[in-house]
């Protein structure tokens, strides 16, 4: 996470998945360098104790051969044979403490890789901004955590060493059996310093992570906004459904000069219905509407000289159908009493072959 990361007192509301995943995204994770420092220590003592053996006994061979023909040998080639031994067996544990370093770090932060954090930013060339960083409560608080380590490391090697007593028991002790003492002594130091560690690796993860919440914290103006843009801008969205309404009253307006009656409230409902004899099982609602778009469908009915018969009941029945719907059978009698009328009277001013 970024380290001069503002904190806003106004900033009340926990991080929400979506600005979780942006900051994992730009590479800002939560990361604990104790964690990292545990891992590489342990994989550099295991890889030393799995390889040293093996590859350190050339080398010791190597510098017993150097000393031992020093006046015989040129000592750029003693000392080129010495080194790459030397690299030899410290190869693998350079290599473990990689695999570590990387194993752990991408294992805080789930695997997230981000090119963005390794982006030169002018500000951290800044010598004020410099100066603020250590002299500042951020280089205080580093301070701090860095005396709690060694204090803590201190005094667990410290306990493990018991080093009054030990050096007293060392000395009624004979020298074959120093390096047996030496050994076990080793090996408590190793495991106090492992066991001090994890124990700080464990405070700073859980810290890490607290601070990196923390410093991902959201107003409520920031949430609002990120609802708008997850589900959209009210305003906007209101905008497009008045849009899509428009068109779809103006293709359902397109319909009524092809309907064969509008049945109406007289002024709250209208319904248009198309019906062709012989190629439509049942009529069908081409356009309906109520108090405007009702108005507007009996205008453009007048004007096409669709009738108009006005019939409440049927009308609000017939309006809670949907466009293109065929009429129900309970309905079937009322409206082919009412085109049947229509029908007639058509034939009565147009003639029978209308």
């Amino acid at each position: 996470m970024s380290d001069d990361a503002p904190d806003r007192d106004d900033a009340t509301e926990e991080p929400t998945p979506k600005r979780l995943d942006k900051a994992r995204e730009e590479g800002h994770v939560a990361v604990s360098r104790e964690a990292t420092s545990l891992a590489v220590l342990v994989a550099a003592m295991l890889a030393a104790f799995l390889s040293l053996p093996a590859t350190g006994a050339p080398l010791l061979a190597a510098l017993r051969g150097l000393l031992a023909q020093a006046h015989a040998r040129s000592p750029s080639s003693a000392l080129a044979e010495v080194a790459w031994l030397g690299l030899l067996a410290l190869l693998p544990v350079a290599g473990a403490v990689a695999v570590a370093a990387v194993g752990a770090t991408l294992l805080q932060s789930g695997g997230a890789v981000s090119a963005k954090g390794m982006v030169p930013r002018l500000s951290k060339l800044s010598p004020l901004a410099g100066l603020k960083r250590i002299f500042g409560k951020e280089g205080v608080f580093e301070l701090g955590r860095t005396l709690v380590k060694l204090g803590v490391v201190g005094l667990a090697l410290w306990f493990s060493f018991g080093a009054p007593e030990l050096l007293q028991s060392m000395l009624h002790r004979p020298p074959a059996a120093l390096l047996e003492v030496a050994r076990g002594q080793a090996a408590a130091l190793v495991g106090a310093a492992v066991g001090a560690f994890a124990l700080l690796a464990a405070a700073d993860l859980f810290w890490v992570r607290l601070q990196h919440r923390r410093q991902l914290r959201m107003t409520r103006q920031e949430l609002r906004e990120e609802l708008k843009e997850s589900e959209g801008d009210p305003h906007r969205k209101g905008q497009m459904r008045k849009l899509r309404d428009a068109l779809r009253r103006g293709r359902m307006l397109a319909q009524v000069p092809k309907a064969a009656v509008v049945i109406t409230n007289p002024t709250h409902y209208a319904v248009a219905l198309a019906y062709r004899e012989g190629s439509q099982a049942a009529p069908k609602v081409v356009a309906k509407g109520v108090d405007e778009v009702a108005a507007r469908i009996r205008e453009a009915a007048k004007a096409a000289g669709v009738p108009l018969v006005s019939n409440p009941p049927l009308a609000r029945a017939l309006h809670r159908l949907d466009l293109d719907a065929e009429i129900p059978p309970e309905h079937f009698q009322a409206v082919a009493e009412i085109i049947a009328f229509v029908w007639r009277a058509r034939r009565r001013v147009l003639g029978p072959e209308a």
